[in-house]
């Protein structure tokens, strides 16, 4: 059976349509047709991203360059027989690929559950029986039965509608329903005008009706999606900034590592010291240079921020792409469900001589004529509101909230239509414009039909001839009619849904409806901001980040949603429509400026989102970008950070997402970016620590090396400092929960690295101060007691308690020195503790003692570790009141 597209259905005739897939309207498919092409088509499912496997997972954790030169440091170690070094690098990257393994294995399971397909089973015509199935079951072919509230598993060609509404927003952005009909169509139309096309994953909010399926699975037009999204994950390089900064560290620290290493032995070697000596100590330079604490610290960090943003509603798919919000400069933001309510709310009601506003009115005022308003869009209405749930509702937006406003009212549909029972219902017509519904009126012991009218503005009021004002009905004359039209203007221009509404009195249901009608007034919708979005919005400004909103609904709607939310003044009503720009090739000069200044983007297409998106990371921008639809899907794959609603988010959005917002709301997108940048803080904090530490190992072995002075440090101390002194204060600073101030700057420049030449500069000087003290220690010990290993103890204890004491110099520039961001970090107190047991031990445990070649030293020996290891404390802090710049 050959193939056809959407297009070439939506252009047959239903009979033609049958033919073709050689169907029957009226029993449908045999069982030997449905077996046949099921065999042929496959199951009706999309083909989604597989499963990440743990073995994936697992080499991620393993891609490092820090990870490869600890390797070989290990390997190097086994060569030449010092077992216990060895054992314990390998100990070290154990570790680190067990954290690392582990917590992203956790939310990469977390995402996949959250983007299972929910089975979900519809009514289809087999062998002459209606049975209810899986849509997975689905062919081409088969006949479907579908009613309000379905939501349809395949497209479907229309072969019968009954007054058919459906919501096609998740595929075509418009939070409008749309009508639909089982007539052929002349022309050639673009997806979202194939009236007479039902799409995979849409829902219908309104009447019932019958379909042939014309597409499954990946030949649907959200299976095609899903296909660019798929190609799309293969051509995009998934490296975050954090991992591409965290490896080009990595190979600055190998060549550092490597030339270090080198210098000294061949030195050595030509000074004419033992080429065996000479490999240890290389070895211990080697180990001195490589921050073995850094993936196990920075893959903590990064956990405790994914940990803190699940803890607030936002799910995050990779570990690294923690931090890659904090640089978000740019947020591309959808408008319907994200910066609103996702539901549509009456604001307001106005007649000839009032206008009453909800917020303003009281609930149990007689007004007569807000109440006949009220009565007629309850009456004109076929939408059900569930007195369970509001989730539940079913039908057009706009009739739930009349049906809401009715009952805040205390007017109930089912009650109303007791009193006047529905005769008649005359379905919406695209051509009309209008929707009516014939009700039993008694009025004065005589039966009267009261036909209530609901519809566009523009054609009820052409469709009137009387005006209703208050108590009588007056001539609706063409200077009349012009004022409302202006009016209706007026009101749409806010962003607002105007709906008109009227009525008559007829003898018969067989009198047209829409003649001679009594003009009652308009009604005025809107789908309101979300409570904390303008706070966020404000936040947003606040932190450097240009929020946008791209919308596929109309200008006026946009615009008065944004000035509502903060997010352009209340004098600005400057936009882009989509309609006025094509494919960024196109684009000129003059439009890129517009661009560069426009927040606000209407009836915008999905390809129009991707070449935005485009276009503001060529310009170095970090770019986050939130949707739900099919339709979002390639946007949010190609953007550095793609953000899906979990709520209503579809299953394709979310697989393209590497975030899924678990309450869909804005303001979470903020506390994310919050967190990233604290982490990132976090993350140079404590490399600023860590190779401060390190410079000062390579400093003290160095000297030694060169001075031809007994080694101040063994390579086994060294590891041993590396992994414990080093790891636990640097952990407890990845830990820091920040503050607002982190809200209060710009965004980092996207290719900015995480150690700067002022960093570099902070770290040498750092590790010279440690330097400086350590080896004066050394020093006086070895010259009052000659005693080598005396000496050795006193420098390793000197160093290790000043590298614990040097995480207080981590604090911010302009920071009080004793109430700050380190002293409240309860991780940094325990650190400091832990440390302190941990050292102790290593001289008063003879087994550990006798492993890293100490000894029990004496009072005075301790006095001159005191003094060396508070020293470089004491003289940085005292260095940093004179404002030289030398904090983080």
């Amino acid at each position: 059976m050959k193939k056809y597209n959407g297009l070439f259905y939506s252009k047959c005739s239903v009979n033609d349509v049958s033919d073709i897939l050689e169907t029957n309207l009226e029993s449908g498919l045999t069982q030997e047709e449905i077996t046949s092409r099921q065999k042929l088509y496959g199951p009706n499912e999309l083909s989604v991203r597989p499963s990440t496997s743990k073995i994936t997972i697992l080499i991620r954790q393993l891609k490092s360059i820090i990870v490869f030169l600890l390797l070989i440091a290990a390997a190097t170690s086994f060569s030449i027989g010092h077992i216990v070094e060895g054992f314990t690098v390998i100990a070290v990257l154990v570790v680190n690929t067990a954290l690392g393994f582990f917590t992203e294995l956790k939310a990469v399971r977390s995402m996949e559950a959250l983007k299972k397909i929910g089975v979900t089973k519809c009514g289809v015509i087999r062998q002459g029986q209606i049975f209810h199935l899986n849509t997975k079951e689905l062919v081409p072919g088969d006949i479907v039965i579908f009613e309000a509230g379905d939501i349809l598993g395949a497209d479907l060609r229309v072969a019968q509608a009954n007054n058919i509404n459906v919501n096609e927003s998740i595929l075509t952005g418009e939070s409008a329903p749309v009508d639909k009909v089982s007539e052929a169509l002349e022309e050639d139309t673009i997806l979202a005008e194939r009236s007479n096309i039902l799409f995979k994953g849409t829902s219908i909010t309104r009447g019932s009706g019958k379909g042939i399926v014309i597409a499954t699975a990946m030949d649907t037009e959200v299976g095609k999606i899903a296909k660019e999204v798929q190609g799309d994950a293969v051509n995009k390089d998934e490296t975050t900034p954090l991992e591409k900064r965290l490896n080009k560290l990595g190979g600055q620290i190998v060549w550092f590592s490597l030339a270090i290493a080198t210098l000294i032995a061949v030195s050595g070697i030509m000074a004419g010291k033992a080429p065996v000596l000479m490999l240890e100590t290389a070895i211990a330079l080697a180990i001195a240079t490589i921050p073995e604490g850094l993936p196990i610290v920075a893959t903590l960090a990064l956990a405790k921020g994914m940990w803190r943003m699940a803890d607030n509603n936002a799910l995050i798919n990779k570990l690294a792409a923690v931090e890659t919000l904090g640089a978000t400069s740019v947020i591309f933001t959808d408008k319907t469900g994200t910066l609103t309510e996702n539901k549509m709310s009456v604001q307001l009601f106005k007649t000839l001589h009032t206008v009453f506003h909800m917020n303003n009115v009281e609930k149990n005022k007689d007004e007569r004529e807000l109440r006949r308003l009220l009565e007629i869009g309850i009456l004109c209405n076929n939408s059900e509101i569930s007195q369970e749930k509001k989730s539940h509702n079913i039908g057009d937006p706009m009739e739930i909230a009349l049906l809401s406003i009715g009952e805040d009212f205390g007017l109930v549909r089912a009650k109303l239509l007791d009193q006047l029972p529905e005769l008649k219902e005359v379905p919406f017509d695209s051509s009309t414009l209008m929707m009516a519904t014939y009700h039993m009126l008694k009025e004065e012991d005589e039966e009267t039909i009261l036909v209530a009218v609901k519809g566009a503005p523009e054609a009820i009021i052409s469709s009137s001839t009387l005006i209703r004002d208050q108590s009588e009905d007056k001539i609706f004359n063409e200077e009349l009619k012009s004022e409302w039209i202006k009016e209706n203007h007026t009101l749409a221009s806010d962003g607002l849904r105007i709906l008109a509404l009227a009525e008559k009195k007829v003898k018969s249901t067989e009198d047209g409806p829409y003649n001679d009608l009594t003009f009652l007034g308009l009604v005025a919708l809107l789908d309101p901001p979300r409570s904390d979005v303008k706070e966020a919005i404000s936040k947003s400004n606040e932190a450097g980040i240009k929020t946008i909103m791209v919308t596929g609904d109309q200008e006026g709607t946009a615009l008065k949603i944004a000035k509502d939310i903060g997010l352009i003044g209340p004098d600005n009503s400057y936009s882009i429509n989509g309609k006025n720009f094509g494919p960024q090739q196109d684009w000129s000069e003059e439009l890129i400026k517009k661009i560069d200044k426009t927040q606000v983007f209407s009836r915008v297409s999905p390809i129009q989102k991707l070449d935005l998106i485009k276009y503001f990371q060529s310009k170095n921008a970090v770019v986050a970008m939130t949707g739900d639809g099919v339709n979002d899907a390639p946007a949010l794959k190609h953007a550095d950070i793609g953000v899906a609603m979990g709520q209503r988010g579809t299953q394709i959005a979310k697989e393209a997402a590497d975030m899924v917002l678990q309450d869909d709301r804005f303001n979470t997108i903020i506390l994310a970016i919050k967190q990233g940048r604290i982490i990132y803080s976090n993350i140079q904090r404590f490399v600023v620590y860590l190779l401060s530490c390190n410079i000062s190992e390579i400093l003290i072995v160095s000297i030694a090396s060169l001075m031809n002075m007994p080694l101040p440090l063994l390579p086994l101390q060294i590891l041993f400092l590396n992994l414990v002194t080093d790891v636990f204060p640097a952990l407890a600073l990845g830990m820091g929960e920040g503050d607002a101030s982190y809200l209060k700057s710009s965004p980092r420049p996207r290719n900015e690295q995480i150690i700067t030449k002022r960093k570099w500069g902070l770290i040498s000087l750092y590790g010279i101060i440690l330097t400086s003290c350590v080896l004066s220690g050394f020093l006086y010990t070895l010259k009052t007691t000659g005693d080598d290993q005396t000496a050795l103890t006193v420098s390793f204890l000197s160093l290790a308690f000043g590298q614990v004491f040097h995480v207080f110099n981590m604090r911010l520039e302009n920071s009080n020195l004793f109430v700050n961001e380190i002293t409240k970090n309860i991780h940094v107190w325990g650190a400091v503790c832990l440390c302190t047991v941990l050292l102790l031990a290593t001289i008063y445990i003879p087994a550990l003692r006798n492993i890293l070649s100490l000894k029990l030293i004496n009072l005075e020996n301790w006095k001159i570790v005191t003094y060396a290891s508070l020293s470089p404390l004491l003289i940085i802090q005292v260095l940093s009141k004179f404002k030289l710049g030398i904090r983080i």
